[in-house]
């Protein structure tokens, strides 16, 4: 059951992602930062892209990645196109992923230790949702911001 709902609003919320980066009125501004804003919301799609292809899909999914966390901050003027594919693909993997993670594996603890401290499976995917929508609504308002609506 928590798996269902769980694929439903990663899908939900990384197709906000999506929305998002198209919103973006001029795509040079996706790279740009502003005063107190030290990462571009490109640099965040790069970033939760990187995030969730390992973390979910590398090693819940066995889905082969190489992640480079360095290049998601340091990346620049990565076209929209292909933005939008990786977050696709991030999609396909994350969803593919957790719904065929049973009860049981959900209950086992997250085979990679981020904090120095065990989480479950569970608890790290519950982690990684909330991570998403962070940086999510970091872009909605640097992408206000750039766009002129705040």
């Amino acid at each position: 059951m928590l798996q269902q709902t769980l694929a439903e609003l990663f899908e939900r919320d990384l197709n906000k992602l999506t929305k998002e980066i198209e919103s973006y009125t001029n795509e040079n501004d996706l790279w740009k930062t502003a005063e107190g804003i030290s990462n571009s919301g490109g640099n965040l799609c790069l970033h939760l892209i990187g995030n969730l292809k390992h973390f979910v899909g590398k090693v819940l999914g066995n889905i082969p990645f190489e992640r480079n966390r360095e290049k998601e901050f340091s990346d620049k003027n990565v076209p929209v196109a292909d933005l939008l594919k990786a977050v696709a693909e991030t999609k396909s993997a994350v969803a593919g992923t957790i719904k065929k993670l049973d009860d049981a594996t959900l209950q086992k603890n997250y085979p990679v230790n981020v904090f120095d401290k065990e989480m479950s499976v569970e608890s790290f995917l519950l982690h990684l949702y909330g991570h998403l929508n962070y940086h999510l609504g970091q872009i909605n308002y640097h992408r206000r911001l750039l766009n002129g609506i705040l």
